[in-house]
């Protein structure tokens, strides 16, 4: 297995992981808008995106965002998408991924990293045992906009 800092020129290869990572949480599979959704991401330098490849195939990937916190005056990432493939799961890759994206993290001295998950995602455990603590002590808001267009 190899975990590489995804470009521009593997948007191909990360399209299909991407789109039954989208599926996954309930969305219509679509490829085309899955490809420009990324494409955006990269030509405007707003992810960085971890590839975990076996064999030159990819497995599997982790996507993250920068943002700030005020409170601390640091930088730190949201760490919005992980997934690999179904038939690459229980063999570390997921875990790999993430240990990739906590040395990035320190590498580049941010404060930490952030996720969320659904209440039912099996990979809890994994957060829990890789160091990653769950909030309690903030709530967790969010404001749908009903008129978005996607």
């Amino acid at each position: 297995m190899e975990i590489r800092m995804a470009t521009q020129d593997d948007i191909e290869s990360i399209v299909p992981l991407f789109d039954a990572y989208r599926i996954f949480y309930g969305k219509s599979s679509n490829l085309n808008d899955a490809r420009s959704f990324l494409s955006e991401r990269f030509t405007k330098n707003e992810n960085v995106l971890f590839l975990a490849t076996v064999k030159g195939e990819a497995v599997g990937f982790t996507q993250l965002y920068e943002t700030f916190s005020s409170v601390s005056l640091k930088p730190f990432y949201i760490l919005n998408d992980l997934y690999v493939a179904q038939e690459y799961r229980k063999l570390g890759i997921g875990k790999a991924l993430l240990e990739h994206a906590k040395s990035f993290c320190i590498e580049k001295d941010f404060k930490g990293l952030a996720l969320e998950t659904a209440l039912d995602n099996p990979a809890q455990k994994l957060y829990e045992h890789l160091g990653w603590e769950l909030d309690q002590s903030y709530l967790h808001y969010f404001w749908t906009n009903t008129q978005e267009s996607i």
